[in-house]
């Protein structure tokens, strides 16, 4: 313990006088390079060693190790609180985010809330590998809420349902189905319930032609363009309850 403690406390000298080197020659007014090699200069008369010595490549390990140490890279450099290149590792050097690879990106609307805030879809390999605010968008600038930011695991999850399920009346388990066919099963219920909710006229004879067997209810994430066609189709099958959750 003893001799870790006086190694730490060795470092910790040397980083100081490399700091005030660092700075001294600073004020000198010479360059970057002259300054860290007073720096150097000061580490090796610090830890004891020759120029002689750090010539012949004696102490070249020594400074080596000095400079791949964060708190040293700190303390002499020009990020003193260590929220930069003084705490970069070499293997952190070599990321790059997911969005610097992709081919292409596609503009689209969160799925959640009726906000609406735009969003980056970055693809790759035809596959979603990152989901981002738009900062062109004049409603969110660029933000997101953190369902938002984690709508990414809303795509790609492995708990996304992929297959349409369906469980007859009184079945106790789901059954898969092919798109078409669920589609179809839709299209007939919907017939169905307009047919056997439909008024032609009132109880004084004059003219209905609605149905309220059906209505529709649209999601805040709806665009104008989803919205009017929606509006269109219920309204062409005679539904009168037309509504959208984001409407004020």
């Amino acid at each position: 313990m003893s001799s870790f403690a006086s190694s730490c406390s060795s470092a910790w000298s040397v980083a100081v006088l490399q700091q005030h080197a660092f700075r001294q020659a600073g004020t000198l007014g010479v360059t970057n390079q002259s300054a860290l090699a007073v720096a150097d200069n000061a580490t090796i008369g610090a830890l004891g060693l020759h120029a002689k010595d750090v010539r012949q490549g004696g102490s070249v390990a020594v400074r080596n190790w000095l400079r791949a140490w964060p708190v040293y890279r700190q303390l002499t450099g020009l990020d003193p609180w260590g929220r930069g290149k003084a705490v970069v590792s070499p293997e952190y050097a070599t990321f790059a985010p997911r969005t610097a690879t992709a081919d292409r990106v596609v503009h689209s609307v969160c799925p959640y809330c009726a906000v609406g805030c735009a969003q980056n879809v970055y693809v790759k390999d035809e596959r979603v590998v990152q989901i981002e605010g738009n900062p062109d968008s004049p409603i969110s600038r660029g933000r997101l809420c953190p369902k938002g930011s984690a709508s990414k695991q809303l795509v790609t999850g492995d708990h996304r349902a992929r297959k349409v399920l369906y469980r007859p009346p009184f079945g106790t388990e789901w059954q898969e189905l092919d798109l078409d066919a669920a589609m179809d099963m839709v299209a007939d219920r919907m017939l169905d319930a307009r047919r056997k909710g439909w008024q032609e006229t009132d109880e004084h004879g004059n003219p209905l032609h609605r149905t309220l067997g059906i209505a529709s209810l649209g999601g805040a994430t709806l665009d104008n363009e989803e919205n009017y066609l929606i509006k269109k189709l219920f309204t062409a099958l005679g539904a009168v309850q037309i509504e959208n959750q984001a409407r004020i």
